[in-house]
């Protein structure tokens, strides 16, 4: 058996070596920072300072010898003196940018002229510094140029574990659709925190969160979707059938002309992504959520956006224009006709249009058409791009490896907007003055558990929803709706029923049923129950010209 002092002595033993180990790891991790200015010998006290701070900093007294210094050793970051004899600071700039693009460079100079202020920032500068400078002024610059990124993730890991318990106290009480709402923004911001952070090891967390938040939400449609659809006038949520009513016909009464933009298939995190393109442009008047309908389908959610109407009353109102899940042919063929008709009901006698995209050929006579727009009163523009890229996404290997998850997801949207010809229209508006309105018809999740079901070949082929006849599930697993009319959903057999997947479930046959779970497994899919698929954004833009 082992004495106490022998196990001692080899933890002692142990304790020296780790810690020798983050002494080294220490050493070799310092910093390496170049600085260069013909007086450096003035600037001693700063370099021991900094020295004494853990960096390894190396000095030059000229623009030639920091090239060269470039040229022949790794650095972490320049600090460069603007007003040097010989190739001065700016010069150096450029030729140090052309060696090495991506390497930080602090500029630092008596000099406040405006000019040398611009031509600095236009090399893309790290910082800008005014001599004389204090020592903690330098430390500040170094610390936000090198370990941002690291305090930053440590910020907000931080700030996330604090907030984590609150969200998950709430998410299990009795909330209504505006708290609901509250919990969604509070997610969606810290996952795009966590994740321009790189904190990863929060992800998983945030992740489980979420998935509590979906079964709870799921529960809370279930017990109060029918009452909510019931309530009239200016009671109840925001949802699909009163969106146009309550958040774009109130702005028809002002003078400028109003643009609707409404990108199929959007989620509230991807919004958030394309609202920071946009903020250089626009401000945000109103950024809000309001809920979309049952099934969460373009062909159930944009046909009621555009008529005012739920679905069963739309069939009611237009019997030859509605199209059920059987039907064959496009299921959303009038819209134009369905917005027309709800503008009359609506007592607007203006002038409208309404432009639907679906190709990048239409997206570039979008861009041409825009000016004559501005005669019109209301502009309604549907553009068809998240939801083809998501359907895409799970048909085609390498569009699913581009969005693999939800950040690569919302950072590709991001991508397609900023070279959009979507954004280039509005970035010639942006000059006009105009009221711009941007929102979707639903949202999508990422799939992850298969639930069994079994249906004849009616029955539809949506992953988040079925409907039709002498259906077999689980009815603890989904929401089901064995009176479509309850739900104010069409009857298209008198013994048919709707049944909604909730969380992140989708709909698997018994036949071949592995290979269709990974098949579908981890894409995005839409037409059921979840805050990703139903909370959707409705934002009030203006130009800042």
């Amino acid at each position: 058996m082992k004495s106490p002092q022998s196990s001692f002595k080899k933890t002692s033993v142990v304790a020296r070596i780790l810690a020798s180990k983050r002494c080294i790891t220490k050493i070799m991790n310092k910093p390496k920072i170049l600085w260069a200015d013909d007086e450096i010998d003035l600037l001693k006290p700063h370099i021991l300072f900094l020295e004494g701070k853990g960096y390894d900093m190396h000095t030059v007294s000229s623009g030639r010898d920091a090239i060269a210094a470039v040229k022949s050793q790794e650095f972490d970051l320049v600090f460069l003196d603007e007003n040097m004899p010989g190739i001065n600071g700016l010069e150096a700039l450029a030729q140090i940018k052309q060696l090495k693009p991506n390497l930080p460079i602090i500029m630092i100079t008596k000099n406040e002229e405006e000019h040398i202020m611009e031509e600095a920032i236009g090399a893309k500068i790290a910082d800008y510094l005014i001599k004389p400078v204090h020592p903690n002024q330098i430390l500040l610059a170094l610390k936000k140029n090198l370990d941002e990124r690291r305090l930053v993730s440590e910020k907000t890991s931080l700030g996330y574990r604090k907030e984590f318990m609150q969200i998950g106290m709430t998410v299990s009480d009795k909330l209504n659709f505006s708290e609901w709402k509250d919990v969604y923004r509070k997610l969606v911001y810290w996952e795009i925190e966590l994740d321009s952070a790189g904190e990863d090891s929060m992800k998983e967390i945030l992740e489980t969160q979420k998935s509590d938040a979906n079964r709870n939400f799921s529960k809370f449609v279930k017990d109060n979707y029918a009452g909510m659809l019931k309530q009239t006038g200016d009671d109840g949520p925001t949802m699909s059938h009163n969106l146009f009513r309550r958040a774009v016909n109130p702005h028809l009464d002002g003078d400028l002309p109003v643009f609707m933009i409404l990108m199929d298939n959007l989620r509230f995190d991807q919004w958030r992504a394309i609202s920071e393109v946009m903020q250089e442009r626009y401000r945000v008047e109103q950024d809000d959520l309001y809920l979309s309908i049952l099934p969460t389908t373009t062909q159930y959610c944009r046909n009621s956006i555009f008529s005012g109407l739920l679905p069963l009353d739309i069939e009611k109102r237009f019997p030859n224009k509605w199209s059920n899940d059987e039907d064959e042919g496009g299921k959303n063929l009038y819209e134009k006709d369905f917005l027309e008709d709800l503008l009359q009901r609506l007592r607007r006698d203006i002038k409208f249009s309404y432009t639907k995209i679906t190709n990048l050929e239409a997206g570039k006579n979008l861009v041409d058409q825009v000016p004559n727009m501005m005669k019109n009163k209301l502009n309604v523009v549907v553009y068809n791009f998240v939801d083809s890229f998501s359907h895409a996404r799970t048909d085609i290997h390498i569009v699913r490896e581009l969005a693999e998850d939800e950040a690569a997801y919302r950072n590709v949207m991001a991508t397609w907007f900023k070279h959009s010809p979507l954004w280039e229209a509005l970035q010639w508006l942006a000059d006009k003055p105009c009221k711009v309105i941007v929102t979707t018809d639903h949202g999508s999740i990422r799939v992850k558990d298969p639930i069994k079901i079994v249906g004849d070949k009616n029955v539809n082929t949506n992953l988040r929803y079925k409907q039709g006849k002498n259906i077999t599930y689980n009815p603890k697993e989904v929401y089901e709706v064995k009176k479509p009319h309850d739900v104010f959903l069409p009857l298209q057999h008198l013994t048919s029923s709707f049944v909604f997947a909730g969380e992140n479930d989708f709909f698997a046959y018994p036949n071949n049923y592995n290979y269709y779970v990974n098949y579908y497994k981890n894409t995005f899919q839409h037409g059921g129950i979840s805050l990703e698929e139903m909370c959707c954004p409705i934002a009030v833009l203006t130009p800042k010209a």
